[in-house]
């Protein structure tokens, strides 16, 4: 049977900017629900090892990392619920959502932390070498190819600027593009070209991703199957690693028409805030930030829009009254 939720903060989505949310609003007495969505935890989920996050002197695994910040989220005070939502109505307050289970929600402010996915070639042996060789992230995976072989795929400026990054760690970087020029600024590919580890490789495609399997059944990447798209010559890079970095999608397609977007699909928010176009709601992480894209820059975010909402609460007046209906 279908329920009516009725709260002071929905939360729409997980990750470490919608757990950092409901944690400061639960904090804050605000009796904050979470609809945690399809995939609770994000990217951070099908992310190995995270030595970039602050606190934590040794690797952690990124689902252990997701595991204790939703129990933190509830320890504090936060109701989550296992719902994805799927219409909800910005017109007027209080907020109302619909969830694929049927059940409503109904928020006074909405904090949306949906996330963003990082797009993936598609090509076979991708999902298999995923998180052992193949990465979408060059500054939360970089440390580890000190001194080794790294391709990057794509040519706007997230890809060369990720192939500059890796030049900090790798011993030599391959970009290899499609086509036979690159998408990125001027400024970006001349300090591409002049970077004495950085070889291009023009006018090909991944068409697999080889590896191996030692005894103890960990897989490791080796190589990349390209073919030339203008000779269709076919050809193996030796690699350790590879870097996907032909852009993110967020996700954000259940509030096209209700906020304002840039033309990639990213929520627009006000300078120095969370806030979004209508009062008291609020937008953190991957949904609105495609420069930095990190794990603690989300989370901050999420702190943010978490002050901004009790902030708005306590402007208007709003009553203690939130229990489930």
């Amino acid at each position: 049977m279908s329920e009516t939720f009725k709260t002071k903060v929905l939360i729409i989505g997980s990750g470490p900017a919608g757990y950092t949310a409901a944690i400061y609003a639960a904090r804050a007495n605000l009796e904050p629900l979470q609809v945690l969505g399809r995939e609770p935890g994000g990217q951070l989920t099908i992310t190995t090892d995270v030595e970039n996050y602050p606190g934590f002197a040794d690797p952690i695994q990124g689902p252990w990392l997701m595991e204790q910040m939703k129990a933190q989220a509830e320890h504090v005070g936060t109701k989550t619920v296992h719902d994805m939502i799927v219409d909800i109505d910005l017109s007027k307050r209080p907020f109302i959502a619909k969830g694929e289970s049927g059940n409503t929600y109904i928020g006074e402010t909405v904090i949306i932390s949906t996330g963003a996915k990082a797009r993936w070639l598609g090509v076979t042996g991708e999902d298999e070498y995923r998180g052992f060789g193949a990465s979408a992230c060059a500054t939360c995976d970089g440390f580890f190819y000190k001194n080794q072989h790294v391709a990057v795929i794509g040519g706007g400026n997230s890809a060369v600027e990720e192939a500059l990054f890796l030049t900090n760690f790798a011993s030599k970087v391959t970009l290899i593009h499609r086509r036979d020029e690159l998408r990125a600024e001027k400024i970006a590919q001349d300090r591409l070209f002049a970077h004495e580890k950085v070889e291009v490789i023009w006018d090909s495609v991944v068409e697999e991703m080889v590896g191996t399997t030692n005894e103890h059944g960990v897989k490791s990447l080796t190589g990349l199957k390209l073919n030339n798209v203008k000779t269709n010559e076919k050809s193996t890079l030796d690699v350790d690693g590879v870097f996907i970095a032909i852009g993110h999608d967020p996700a954000t397609e259940l509030f096209k028409g209700k906020l304002d977007m840039d033309k990639e699909g990213y929520i627009i928010k006000a300078p120095d805030s969370t806030a979004t176009k209508i009062a008291g709601v609020y937008a953190a992480g991957d949904v609105t930030d495609k420069v930095y894209r990190q794990a603690v820059t989300a989370a901050g975010m999420g702190c943010m829009a978490a002050l901004e909402a009790d902030r708005f609460l306590a402007e208007h007046g709003v009553s203690e009254s939130s229990k489930a209906a």
